[in-house]
């Protein structure tokens, strides 16, 4: 099977590792599944005081989800709505929602659908050479509702406006300095300074960790309701040329020409 939820437990601290080496940890249908069910699971579990969120090995923490499962997964207006609303959002609310402090631990390439992921955590350590970004304007589709709702509040209009429209990835210090990370380290330190948060969050009383995560959540503004039109036109994309264009460019490992249709 191409990629899996691998999730390992030390005590009070449990590690879930999303693990597709090959394709840079990129995750696939069965993978952001095992995903939601894995945080409910853990987000159950009264003896946990925290969750340290991570990719496979040091290349990346993932490369968003695995592309080339969109002919056949995410395909038309309809596949989309499920792709996106239930499955990638499921997952994040899982995360997002997890009744125990989350630490992100990045390495590498952090993109897409990882970058929404790592997002949701509460705390987000990364390496030197970690490197950030959400360049979905190079394959014609754009962000849905529920997946911009992960990013915005962190890193704001701006910070959100350039990321997506500009489609750039950046440098980790970058990253750090616009508020999209909560700690920068050097690359040999992260296992370590990983490990130490979680000790600073375990040492706390877990209570106390879980009632903050509930306060702050309550207190942070939500937007009005979206209507059914509103979401239904969040994927138009999928009737577009460009879509196709930018899709069969990514397959093809060639650079896309757009034609505004």
């Amino acid at each position: 099977m191409s990629g899996e939820i691998l999730v390992a437990r030390d005590g009070p601290v449990a590690t879930v590792t999303l693990s597709n080496p090959p394709k840079l940890n990129a995750l696939t249908v069965a993978m952001w599944r095992a995903l939601s069910a894995a945080f409910d699971e853990l987000s159950a579990d009264d003896r946990l005081r925290c969750i340290v969120l991570r990719g496979a090995g040091t290349d990346a923490f993932a490369a968003g989800a695995d592309i080339a499962e969109f002919a056949t997964e995410r395909n038309t207006v309809e596949q989309g709505k499920v792709y996106h609303r239930e499955l990638v959002h499921g997952a994040l609310r899982a995360v997002g929602e997890c009744w125990h402090p989350t630490v992100a631990m990045i390495h590498g390439a952090c993109a897409g659908g990882g970058l929404e992921l790592a997002c949701q955590c509460d705390l987000r350590i990364a390496g030197r050479s970690a490197r950030f970004g959400v360049p979905i304007n190079r394959l014609g589709f754009a962000i849905a509702y529920d997946e911009l709702a992960a990013v915005l509040p962190l890193i704001g209009r701006a910070a959100a406006l350039e990321i997506l429209v500009e489609g750039r990835m950046w440098a980790a210090q970058e990253a750090y300095d616009k508020g999209l990370l909560t700690r920068l380290v050097d690359d040999a330190a992260l296992a370590a300074e990983t490990a130490a948060t979680a000790g600073r969050i375990c040492d706390g009383a877990p209570l106390v960790a879980r009632w903050h995560k509930q306060f702050i959540r309550r207190l942070t503004p939500q937007p009005a309701p979206l209507t059914a039109a509103e979401l239904d036109a969040n994927f138009d994309y999928f009737k577009t040329e460009d879509y196709r264009i930018g899709y069969d460019a990514f397959i093809h490992k060639r650079k896309p020409r757009f034609v505004g249709r």
